[in-house]
């Protein structure tokens, strides 16, 4: 496994709320960070059915377009009346005319829900997968996930996306209701991240 001690990467979203929480997450770590709206990077098309494989998508774009080491996330929230869904989608589920709409997103699972065939509980899951590539051609791959359930009407005035609808098993509060610091402490981004920083962020010697 490499070490990204005292390294520059890029990392590869225009996404701004998890701009918030990469920065937050890896704050205390020996890395220099920029990302790719800093750099003028535009993002690709993400054509992969799985997270991995939109992750890589990202994560080789910003490489080839920085000669930088680069950090791409892909993830998403899976309800399981809804046959996982919108998985891979949860972007463009959000995605209108004039940009990302998640009020819209927001609306459009819990209708999907109410012209299902299954009852509350709504369970469901946020999976992320980290994908980190080096000029030279190395990857390393990280993932994370939390399940919980959907709840109704959205809760929280924090986070961002989906997390106004999510209450995580091992509390009674959406991720969007709960500060930085607690939503780290179950969140899937996080635990990918923890799994990063025990691999390449600490001295093994």
């Amino acid at each position: 496994m490499r070490s990204l001690l005292g390294s520059r990467i890029i990392l590869a979203t225009g996404n701004d709320g998890k701009i918030r929480e990469y920065r937050q997450l890896l704050t205390h770590h020996d890395i220099a960070m920029k990302t790719t709206g800093e750099l003028g990077i535009s993002d690709p098309p993400e054509t992969e059915t799985s997270f991995a494989g939109n992750a890589r998508i990202k994560a080789v774009n910003a490489m080839r377009a920085s000669n930088m080491i680069a950090l791409a996330e892909d993830s998403g929230l899976e309800v399981e009346a809804l046959q996982d869904a919108p998985g891979v989608a949860t972007a463009s589920w959000a995605t209108d005319s004039s940009g990302r709409n998640y009020q819209k997103a927001l609306n459009r699972v819990w209708q999907e829900l109410a012209d299902s065939d299954s009852n509350a509980p709504y369970r469901a899951r946020f999976r992320a997968v980290i994908c980190v590539t080096w000029p030279d051609g190395g990857e390393e791959l990280f993932a994370g996930r939390v399940n919980g359930i959907i709840v109704w009407p959205p809760r929280g005035a924090g986070g961002f996306g989906y997390d106004p609808i999510f209450v995580p098993d091992g509390s009674d509060r959406t991720f969007a209701e709960m500060t930085a610091d607690e939503k780290s402490s179950y969140s899937h981004r996080a635990k990918a991240v923890n799994h990063l920083v025990a691999q390449c962020l600490q001295d093994h010697e």
